[in-house]
């Protein structure tokens, strides 16, 4: 099912998603989606206790600053949330990205067609770098899927502007689920993706929904997280 909607995708264009109609109101996948991120989420944080501690020491050891990185984003229905991040950017990241953006018309256009940048000065030396190329980083988010603001899987959080500027009309459909860790976007080529393909691959997930699609993105993302493909 999950390499079919993957053709589907790569064979129509943005307008062409109208015929997908949803399967689901919000909230998306209803108390079974649910259960399974409370397990999932409990399960992970346990496992990974000794890690989160050691990564939080090592950022506190290398870098000035806090310890975890938040930013609002907007979760299902609309509402915003303070998404959790381990800090992986320079405490003073949003000067270093104004200046380079002013001074660099290539630096300027990439980050606004993938809203990255792929050689990032903001970046942490080593912890940072490591933690974003292992998708470390997100450990945290864990605590946001226990708190029921976001899912193991579903599309990528998005601030209040993204959601107005990339998506649009389309909005809406992004909103009928809460914003996960893992999703299409992750199995399929990251930041090597436009961020026009990613509101198609939101969409896509929001409109053809089901508990094994989920399940087989946790199993996806588990390889990709080995291979560090288009994580930067």
């Amino acid at each position: 099912m999950l390499k079919t909607n993957l053709q589907v995708l790569n064979s129509v264009d943005g307008e062409s998603f109208q015929f997908f109609k949803s399967k689901s109101e919000l909230p998306l996948g209803g108390r079974m989606k649910r259960l399974f991120d409370i397990l999932f989420a409990s399960v992970s944080l346990a496992l990974t206790s000794i890690l989160f501690l050691i990564v939080a020491l090592a950022i506190r050891l290398t870098s000035n600053g806090p310890v975890f990185f938040t930013h609002t984003r907007v979760g299902q229905g609309g509402k915003e949330f303070p998404c959790l991040k381990f800090r992986t950017m320079r405490t003073d990241a949003d000067a270093i990205l104004d200046k380079i953006i002013s001074e660099d018309p290539q630096a300027q256009e990439e980050f606004e067609k993938y809203q990255k940048l792929r050689n990032d000065p903001r970046v942490l030396p080593f912890v940072g770098n490591f933690l974003r190329k292992t998708s470390l980083d997100e450990l945290p988010q864990f605590i946001n899927v226990l708190r029921g603001e976001m899912s193991v899987v579903g599309p990528r959080p998005v601030t209040r502007s993204e959601l107005t500027e990339n998506y649009g009309r389309h909005a809406r459909d992004v909103l009928k689920s809460r914003p996960g860790i893992t999703g299409l976007w992750q199995v399929s080529g990251r930041s090597e993706l436009s961020y026009a393909e990613r509101v198609k691959l939101d969409r896509l997930y929001i409109n053809n929904w089901s508990f094994w699609t989920d399940v087989m993105l946790v199993v996806r993302t588990f390889a990709v997280l080995v291979t560090r493909k288009g994580a930067y």
